[in-house]
């Protein structure tokens, strides 16, 4: 009878415990990145993706992000939950890059004319869709700052809660209650008006 072989491990999502545990021993950060790659690169890019609207952005913010990610791999003493961590680094990643694409092009940091265009331009495109009423949802969102639409997704789309977001944001919780509230009522008014 012949012996069925085994797929490696990384084959299958690891465990954030797994990581975690990999992550404790240097000579198994390849193999932790391996899992963070494998658990994380779809859920980093659609994060980013709502942050930066643009694919290939999307894919460039995600791609620093996950660099980022390997060059600080020992870093990561387990304080926070490793999502929180990976979560953090893909925000600021957005951020910085949005920032700098307003900054080259002149706009303050707070207009997202841009974003707005981009969005506008990928109608047929298959993520954002073409469907009206979200790309009134998404006309909506980026009348928010840039912070604003950061806690608004990872409220309302990822589902976190406040306590999760502070370590992401690196925000206190009270913060982010008013930023949410104020993030829902611009929505909820840009909305009602269109």
């Amino acid at each position: 009878m012949e012996s069925l072989t085994v797929a490696p491990r990384l084959f299958f999502n690891m465990k954030d415990e797994e990581i975690i545990a990999l992550l404790a021993d240097p000579a198994e950060h390849e193999k932790a990145f391996r899992g963070i790659l494998k658990a994380y690169k779809e859920k980093i890019y659609y994060h980013v993706r709502k942050i930066v609207i643009d694919h290939d952005d999307a894919d460039d913010v995600t791609q620093e992000a996950f660099i980022k990610i390997w060059r600080n791999l020992d870093k990561f003493r387990g304080d926070s939950k490793l999502y929180t961590w990976l979560y953090r680094i893909a925000t600021n990643e957005a951020l910085t890059f949005l920032q700098k694409k307003k900054k080259d092009r002149g706009i303050s940091i707070d207009d997202n004319e841009m974003l707005v265009a981009t969005l506008e331009s990928s109608k047929s495109d298959t993520y954002m869709g073409g469907e009206e009423i979200e790309m009134k949802l998404q006309k909506a969102l980026l009348l928010l700052t840039d912070k604003q639409r950061v806690v608004f997704n990872l409220k309302y789309f990822e589902e976190l809660k406040y306590e999760e977001i502070a370590e992401i944001t690196e925000t206190s919780v009270g913060g982010l209650k008013a930023t949410y509230h104020f993030a829902v009522k611009k929505i909820e008014e840009f909305l009602t008006k269109n």
